[in-house]
């Protein structure tokens, strides 16, 4: 029977690629100069600390991120920013998660969309990760037209697809 895959994962080497990008671009712009920013990706956590001098600042660096993350083809919003702290220095520092995997809400959610629309699949949630299995492929491609323009704010890919 075909079956499918509907994972939400993020390729950590071209996040690594993108945030090196940001620095780089940090590096060379005029408005940081004599400022101390530090970005750094934390591979094992799947976190980003941002240190920098003021709010204004904080908010350059993180539009030069979501640049550099839609040019390496990484969907922003795998990035959740967290709140603002101060440091010691008087600068303030920024926890940036990146979102992996799909949560049981928004499998919840995906699974109903799916049985809502009357098409003879069968969604079930496995981890973080849901697998569609039906007898046809037109309906298993119509799945993934409909996750797509569904409303979960995550970028889902569609693997492991079985004939």
């Amino acid at each position: 029977m075909p079956s499918f895959d509907i994972v939400s994962e993020v390729d950590i080497q071209e996040v690594d690629n993108a945030v090196n990008n940001t620095v780089k671009e940090v590096d060379t712009r005029y408005d940081f100069r004599g400022i101390e920013t530090t970005i750094d990706l934390n591979k094992k956590d799947r976190t980003i600390s941002l240190v920098t001098g003021d709010e204004m600042k904080v908010k350059a660096v993180r539009d030069m991120l979501i640049t550099h993350f839609t040019r390496r083809k990484v969907d922003s919003r795998v990035l959740e920013f967290g709140e603002y702290e101060p440091t010691s220095k008087g600068q303030l520092k920024q926890l940036i998660k990146l979102k992996e995997g799909i949560s049981k809400e928004d499998a919840k959610k995906v699974t109903k969309i799916i049985k809502d629309s009357k098409l003879k699949v069968q969604p079930s949630i496995q981890d973080n990760q849901i697998r569609v299995t039906g007898k046809k492929l037109d309906d298993l491609q119509a799945v993934i037209s409909l996750v797509r323009d569904c409303d979960v704010d995550l970028p889902f890919q569609f693997v492991n697809m079985k004939k």
